[in-house]
């Protein structure tokens, strides 16, 4: 359907605030950031988040780290400085359009 091509372009902006927002708060993983999108009801799956984190860090937005979890590599991401800015300048624009359009 066209709707949800546009809906999920539109909403892949979102989706990258919410991941610098989180990654700003405390070191955010994929698993659990997939069910805090979920929450906020965003229907995204690991084979879509996992190329938006990578692209995030090559962006120089996030960066990683490889952490010994109970046997397992499990990376961990944390926003950058860049990421901080980026994330500072989208939240002025997000409430500049929330109040244009919230009528």
């Amino acid at each position: 359907m066209l709707e949800d091509k546009i809906l999920r372009k539109l909403f892949l902006g979102f989706i990258q605030i919410h991941i610098l927002h989180h990654a700003k708060e405390h070191p955010i993983f994929g698993a659990w950031m997939l069910e805090e999108l979920t929450e906020h009801g965003y229907n995204i799956s690991s084979g879509t988040l996992y190329p938006i984190l990578h692209s995030m860090e090559a962006d120089g937005l996030l960066e990683k780290e490889d952490k010994n979890v109970e046997g397992k590599i499990r990376k961990y991401y944390t926003t950058t400085t860049k990421g901080e800015t980026i994330l500072n300048e989208a939240r002025n624009k997000a409430y500049e359009l929330f109040k244009e359009i919230k009528d």
